[in-house]
């Protein structure tokens, strides 16, 4: 496992602009009107429910390097559940980690999915590249297809395996552009289209924490019969606002995740 926060997020970082060209562009028209660099909110991970690939195997990476377990949720209409995790040293982005419990698809898309993580030597989990290690099964175009049909989700770790879903700009820490509704406007006259599943923004000040994202980019995947281009990852950006306490709100609010999950919905 990596000993080092940074080493960890570099690598996930230059893997996930890899498939996110759009990501790479965004952070450097953020950072040139900046003349800083940008501060990461949080990362995001997806994985499996089954026995070799639970959530517990990613956050071990995470607790290892310090994390703490700061937060459930579920998500009934999409099968998941999800923790999240924070670091004491709070320069260093969360970690958001969701599971699809694969036991409550169809037989068929049970069958599918567990036939792939058969195909997984049970020793990735502890090596040091697991995070972004990618797929360790092959899949077919077929498969890929009927479990879309199913869940989004599910089709997408199918396809890409273990990296990160996406990387998320603290608004917070922009100098220059204080509110996501500016970053928004900028991103969209720059030709990037958002996700606008329940609204361009997603919470707000009321409930302390305000959300929009990219809608994924599309890269191509290796399947049986060939290869074809899918989505891929998205960017997502975060606002931040203060609690009663005066202290700002670290959780994440489930509504609003529920949204952003759908933004590598083939569009």
């Amino acid at each position: 496992m990596h000993n080092n926060v940074d080493t960890l997020f570099a690598n996930l970082w230059e893997d996930y602009v890899a498939i996110t060209p759009s990501a790479l562009e965004i952070h450097k028209l953020l950072a040139d009107e900046e003349s800083k660099d940008i501060v990461n909110d949080h990362v995001a991970f997806r994985t499996f429910a089954l026995e070799k690939t639970r959530l517990n195997t990613l956050a071990a990476h995470f607790l290892a390097l310090g994390y703490e377990d700061k937060g459930d949720y579920n998500f009934e209409s999409k099968k998941l559940t999800a923790k999240h995790f924070e670091h004491p040293d709070t320069t260093k982005p969360k970690v958001f980690i969701s599971e699809l419990r694969v036991h409550e698809l169809s037989d068929e898309a049970q069958a599918i999915i567990s036939k792939l993580v058969e195909q997984m030597d049970a020793n990735a989990t502890t090596q040091d590249n697991y995070l972004y290690s990618g797929r360790h099964w092959d899949i077919s175009h077929a498969d890929y297809t009927r479990l879309l049909e199913e869940s989004e989700y599910a089709a997408w770790m199918a396809a890409w395996g273990f990296r990160a879903n996406h990387f998320t700009v603290s608004i917070n820490h922009l100098s220059n552009s204080q509110t996501l509704l500016g970053v928004n406007d900028k991103l969209k006259d720059a030709g990037f289209t958002l996700n606008t599943s329940g609204g361009e923004i997603k919470g707000g000040e009321d409930v302390c924490l305000a959300q929009s994202s990219t809608m994924a980019d599309t890269a191509e995947v290796a399947f049986t019969e060939a290869p074809q281009a899918i989505p891929s990852c998205f960017y997502e950006f975060a606002q931040r606002y203060p609690m009663a306490n005066g202290e700002l709100y670290q959780g994440f609010v489930a509504a609003s995740a529920d949204k952003i999950f759908e933004s590598t919905n083939a569009k």
